[in-house]
């Protein structure tokens, strides 16, 4: 090969290589922008919309009907049913199906030798036509194939059960964050109309005091030791107000509506104290029994024992049937077409080697899932009694803060009276109705933690808010039904709902 011949060789090389070279292109900004739009209109797409001040059952219908979160979960689990559809076909035969044409640039001859003289004793001849057609339909089935595709897809069927406890954990997750989302929502609509009036107050005796200093009257220690005091009432109404104001936003977010929707909530002036009216021994057990996790921790027991049986069947012998049928359109056959069955014994002599180490493994992962259900058992107790431990705080906390609130609502009415009797100053006032506001709120996020700890004492037992079937998929169905078992839950009955 000649040097110019060479550097052609190499020049179609290196440009059959360039050829293959993979790349890949950023994503255009307007298919971005195409993408944002499109999520934009799906995300908040087919949605009911609100009709009134919103209750606390409907924001939780809607979180569990419209949350994508929720919705994540739905999807996974159909994905999962589908898994366990797809499962169910390996435990089908193999079947292969194949057609063609074959052809040859000569014909296929051959010819014969003597293997005691060494001398050819057939002249070459063919049987094989140089171009033909042919086709092939074969059918397999392994006993043992059969037995370990069967053990797998009951596998999966427990893998699907498991998607639907991990929904289930998510559905009370959900219901938690909107059930302590709502009541400081609550909390802020009746206070942040408050909070701004005062704010719109000080701000005001403010601008009277600096105008009063501007023309030095009276004392000037005096008239800034009183802004000072009006500028820290204003940074205290702001901490407030900034703890308050992004309730509303969290619960529209639950609840996956758009935000800046214009939300308004049917709350009430009713402070009424839940009571716990289940012991705390049948507590235990029903938490035992039901938890998301807990059940997932069983399937997982369930899968973990299959595949020790998968292991110990992998040690036995395989048997196995097939059968065929077959075509060729080579003239010189007899028969062109033809069927051919058989049964064999398959047997894979080194599993007889790994499988006891196979098994070992199989029983190792049984008993760490063994350990760890139990490990979880414990936290799940501690979390009970956690959650039991926060409500009977939370119910001490909020009758402490009800108390305060009532003596600074007297408090301040007094400060009132005193005021039109020219008895104080404004800055008293306003501090007297500064201290009755912090108390309101302090009361209002005390019950809104007292009702949220309830939720969780049940939350914490496993208890579903929703029953196995519904009337149907509507919003007021769904809230009906969520309500419905919390009147269940504080009459003491936990037993679920049909």
């Amino acid at each position: 090969m000649n040097k110019s011949q060479k550097l052609f060789g190499v020049s179609l090389l290196a440009l059959a290589i360039s050829g293959c070279a993979v790349t890949s292109q950023p994503i255009e900004r307007s298919a971005s922008e195409q993408r944002a739009q499109s999520d934009l209109q799906s995300m908040f797409n087919d949605q009911e919309p609100l009709s009134g001040p919103l209750t606390l059952h409907e924001a939780m219908a809607r979180a569990v009907k419209y949350n994508l979160e929720g919705r994540l979960k739905v999807m996974e689990e159909a994905m999962a049913q589908r898994q366990v559809d797809l499962a169910t076909f390996d435990m089908l035969p193999r079947m292969a199906l194949s057609a063609g044409y074959a052809g040859r640039d000569n014909v296929s001859a051959s010819s014969s030798e003597s293997v005691q003289t060494g001398t050819q004793s057939l002249e070459p001849s063919t049987s094989q036509d140089r171009d033909r057609g042919v086709a092939d339909l074969t059918m397999v089935w392994n006993v043992l194939d059969f037995g370990v595709a069967y053990v797998s897809a009951k596998q999966q069927g427990d893998q699907r059960l498991i998607v639907q406890e991990r929904r289930r954990k998510v559905v009370h997750t959900i219901i938690q964050d909107v059930r302590s989302a709502y009541w400081r929502a609550v909390a802020a609509e009746r206070l942040l109309t408050q909070i701004d009036s005062l704010m719109a107050r000080v701000d005001q005796a403010r601008s009277n005091s600096q105008s009063l200093s501007s023309q030095r009257i009276g004392d000037p220690i005096q008239a800034l030791s009183y802004q000072r005091a009006l500028i820290e009432a204003t940074r205290q109404l702001e901490d407030q107000r900034r703890a308050l104001s992004l309730a509303k936003t969290e619960l529209a977010t639950l609840i996956n509506l758009p935000m800046g929707s214009d939300l308004t909530l049917a709350a009430n002036d009713d402070y009424s104290v839940p009571e716990l009216k289940v012991e705390l021994g049948v507590l235990e057990q029903e938490a035992l029994a039901s938890r998301p996790e807990l059940r997932e921790q069983d399937y997982q027991a369930r899968i973990s024992a299959a595949e020790t049986r998968k292991a110990m069947l992998r040690l036995l012998p395989g048997l196995e049937f097939s059968a065929g049928g077959h075509y060729d359109s080579n003239s010189f056959l007899v028969n062109q077409s033809w069927a051919d069955y058989g049964v064999k014994v398959t047997w894979n002599l080194f599993n007889v080697l790994s499988g006891p180490a196979a098994i070992d493994v199989a029983k190792a992962g049984e008993e760490v899932t063994k350990a760890r259900r139990q490990a979880m058992s414990m936290a799940v107790l501690a979390q009970l009694y956690v959650a039991n431990a926060n409500f009977n705080e939370a119910q001490r906390q909020f009758q402490t803060s009800q108390q305060l609130a009532g003596l600074d609502s007297q408090i301040v009415e007094q400060l009132r009276n005193r005021y039109k009797a020219q008895g104080i100053g404004e800055l008293e006032l306003i501090q007297g109705e500064l201290n009755a506001l912090q108390a309101d709120l302090r009361r209002d996020l005390a019950y809104a933690e007292l009702r949220n700890s309830y939720g969780q004492l049940f939350a914490s037992v496993g208890q579903d808010p929703l029953p196995s079937t519904l009337p149907s998929t509507q919003l007021s169905d769904i809230a009906q039904a969520l309500s419905d078992s919390e009147t269940r839950w504080q009459s003491g009955d936990l037993q679920p709902s049909n």
